[in-house]
This record gives C-alpha cells, sequence and structure tokens, in this order.
C-alpha cells in the first residue's frame, strides 16, 4: 500500500497557498537528499517551499524537486519524501509532522518486517498478530 506522507504534504502545501501563508519544509539531510550543504545545520535543513520562493516545484509520490536560490545562487533540490520531518505554515506554525525513515519510499513498502525472528528466538515463539509499520507517519499539529 502506498504512503499518505506526499498526499498530505501536497495537502497541507495547498492550504498554505490557500490561506496565503508561505510553506516551510523541514528536512532530515542525509546522502540521498541534494541541497545546499553550507545551509545545513545539525543534520537538519528549512526550505521555503512557497511558490514565489520556488521555481518548477514538482511535489511526487518520492520527491520533492524544484529551483531556489540560496545565498543569492540558484541550485536545484531533490527532497526524498521519506526525509520530510514536517510541513507548516511559517506565520503561525501550523501543519504536519512525521516520522523520518533512513529506507528509500521503495524499500518502506515493499520491506519485510523488521521484526521478522529468527529460528530459536525467544520472539519466535510469541503468537503472530498483525503490527503497524514502523515507516507510518504520525500526525502532528506542529506549533
Amino acid at each position: 500500500m502506498k504512503s499518505t506522507k506526499p498526499y498530505l504534504i501536497r495537502a497541507i502545501h495547498e492550504w498554505c497557498a490557500d490561506q496565503g501563508f508561505t510553506p516551510y519544509l523541514a528536512v532530515k539531510v542525509d546522502a540521498t537528499t541534494r541541497v545546499p550543504r553550507e545551509f545545513v545545520k545539525d543534520g537538519e535543513i528549512v526550505l521555503n517551499v512557497g511558490l514565489e520562493a520556488t521555481h518548477q516545484l514538482l511535489m511526487g509520490n518520492e520527491e520533492i524537486t524544484f529551483q531556489a536560490r540560496f545565498g543569492g545562487r540558484p541550485f536545484p533540490v531533490v527532497v526524498p519524501v521519506g526525509r520530510v520531518a514536517a510541513i507548516y505554515a511559517s506565520e503561525n506554525g501550523e501543519g504536519m509532522a512525521f516520522e523520518v525513515s533512513d529506507l528509500p519510499v521503495e524499500a518502506e513498502v515493499d520491506a519485510p518486517s523488521a521484526a521478522e525472528p529468527e529460528a530459536g528466538d525467544a520472539a519466535a515463539e510469541a503468537p503472530a498478530r498483525p503490527e503497524r509499520a514502523a515507516t507510518r507517519p504520525v500526525l502532528t499539529r506542529v506549533k
């Protein structure tokens, strides 16, 4: 089943635009994230993704891409949806926060459960029960 995260990101972005607010993305930066590294602090970057601040903004199911100016220089930005920690309006802080996974989006959907025990494990004797995916986003109001 596909993640709801990219749909929720697009919905909050649209809500911000409708209200006249400026949408910001909080992103956990890793090797799959293409952002100017000099603006990354403590492994995170906050990006203005308002229509006035971006050029060719594409918010897909797997990644968010656009061009923006950093220090007056244009830079192509690529953010995997799995690395988005939050999207919120800068004016009032309302938005949504997400869990950030270390797996690519494709691996989140297709990966076997990390809780599969090996033979001989104490957990192997526990009765089987359906478990929620660890990569499922948690809905939180950001203020």
